[in-house]
């Protein structure tokens, strides 16, 4: 018998009970498509944040400190590894070493990270934010140096603010575009958003106010400042800039981050802004009591080849050293845990599917015993007869697969509308959520059809060892 008619037969086999396949077919394109959309929301989320990352040149930038810090230690509680950690004699983090540092083959840019919260106020509304101070050379960095509004810094020491449209949002304030008409709903109206559009906030003053230690009221006083329920020894402290750049709206997946500061400041602009004697967390931790060290340096590198040499290189010098570029074989770990959990609960459908396909086969054995007899009788092999069955097994798979393929895009499809009007009411742009890359499409499409080729394989074995002498006895 040839293969071609092994294909005929089987096909006709399968169009002879419709309606039984067709029930058999939806079980296999259901368990398909669940496997798919699931499968797609994890590679979607590792899209993500690997373009986020991208995006913000991350894997080129990296975080140095006076001392290495373990972290894994210090998230699991163990205090006494971060005590030693700090009892540890290391190099002051300082000018010099900055210099140093950036003179390293490799590194573009290095300078101290200063952020510390402020209140920022523009016109009669205000919110609280984080404050960065960036160099002039960061203008050439993403994401900086494609601003939605306006440019970067002309300067180190320009008295220019550059914003991010979240903290707009917070200030009350909705951008307007030419390409859409935005409309204030009847409870943001109420609320006191209002639509402005850029040229109207851009060139205008924004009031930077910063808590500084009021050493006159400890002065006047300092034993009513050490009793309790006192007012603490703090003042406020105004500094008016210049917005002169609006940032583009980040995505889902970096917004409100560490990496995404409310307002960007110049470098020696910000030793113009009064406030309390820490930039950053990594101020707590200095335990030298230098006050000409720096609490942290960023540094940036040409390209994510060279992240490994200059690292090693400024940990021989004594520093710790923290790379995102170090957490990416963690990351993609830690996603294909993510992904085989969420395939685990697609692939608990497809099993149900495949008890389908063995219970219809089976029950085909059972109507065609006289043919499958009639078939050895002429001439029919064992191996003839199970590959018919396995070509019956094997269509189901190979259809189920392509129309569950097709289910799984729909489901992407409505869940990421719903998922994006969710977010869209927060002010957050379109996000694709779920991702089908080809590698997911061949694979669920094997997956199908290997499946129902094992679902498959008991009843092409029973078909093949009917008694041809009882088969055409049977009725």
């Amino acid at each position: 018998m040839r293969l071609d008619d092994k294909l005929q037969l089987g096909l006709a086999n399968l169009w002879r009970t419709k309606l039984r396949t067709v029930l058999t077919t939806l079980g296999v394109m259901i368990g398909i498509g669940a496997l798919v959309s699931m499968v797609s929301f994890g590679t979607g989320m590792q899209k993500n944040i690997t373009q986020t990352f991208k995006e913000n040149d991350l894997f080129t930038s990296m975080q140095v400190t006076p001392r290495k810090i373990d972290f894994e230690q210090a998230m699991a509680g163990n205090v006494e590894s971060i005590v030693e950690s700090l009892q540890e004699d290391t190099p002051p983090l300082n000018e010099g070493a900055l210099k140093t540092i950036g003179d390293i083959r490799g590194v573009e840019l290095a300078f101290p990270e200063i952020r510390f919260p402020v209140k920022i106020k523009f016109g009669e509304y205000e919110t609280q934010t984080t404050l960065r101070a960036l160099p002039l050379g960061m203008g050439h960095y993403k994401p900086y140096n494609n601003l939605d509004y306006g440019q970067f810094f002309p300067s180190d020491t320009a008295s220019s603010v550059i914003i991010h449209p979240r903290i707009l949002r917070e200030l009350k304030i909705i951008l307007t575009s030419d390409k859409e008409e935005q409309k204030l709903s009847i409870e943001d109206s109420l609320r006191g958003v209002r639509t402005l559009s850029a040229d109207a906030i851009m060139g205008k003053p924004i009031e930077i106010i910063t808590s500084v230690v009021d050493f006159n009221a400890i002065m006047k006083n300092p034993m009513r400042q050490l009793r309790a329920g006192t007012n603490t020894p703090t003042r406020e402290a105004s500094t008016t800039l210049t917005i002169i750049g609006i940032q583009k709206e980040g995505s889902a997946f970096d917004g409100g981050t560490r990496f995404d500061p409310g307002i960007v400041v110049p470098m020696q602009t910000v030793n113009r802004i009064p406030r309390l004697g820490f930039s950053s967390i990594w101020s707590l931790l200095n335990t030298s009591g230098s006050t000409d060290t720096y609490a942290s340096v960023t540094v940036r590198v040409k390209s994510i080849t060279e992240t490994d040499s200059v690292q090693a290189k400024i940990e021989r010098m004594g520093f710790g050293v923290f790379s995102i570029a170090d957490q990416l074989e963690e990351l993609k770990t830690g996603f294909i845990i993510f992904d085989t959990a969420l395939g685990a609960v697609g692939a608990i459908a497809l099993i149900v599917a495949a008890l389908g396909i063995i219970n219809t086969m089976v029950m085909s054995i059972l109507e065609r015993t006289r043919e499958i007899g009639v078939m050895k009788a002429i001439g029919g092999s064992e191996n003839e007869i199970k590959t018919i069955f396995f070509i019956e097994a094997g269509s189901i798979g190979l259809i189920g697969g392509i129309f569950g393929l097709g289910l799984g895009w729909v489901v992407t499809l409505i869940a990421n509308v719903v998922a994006n009007y969710i977010v869209a009411r927060q002010g957050v742009p379109h996000v694709d959520f779920f991702y089908i890359p080809i590698w997911l499409i061949l694979g669920a499409l094997a997956f199908s059809i290997l499946v129902s080729l094992l679902a498959g394989l008991y009843p092409a074995i029973r078909a093949a060892r009917v008694d041809p002498v009882k088969a055409l006895r049977h009725d």
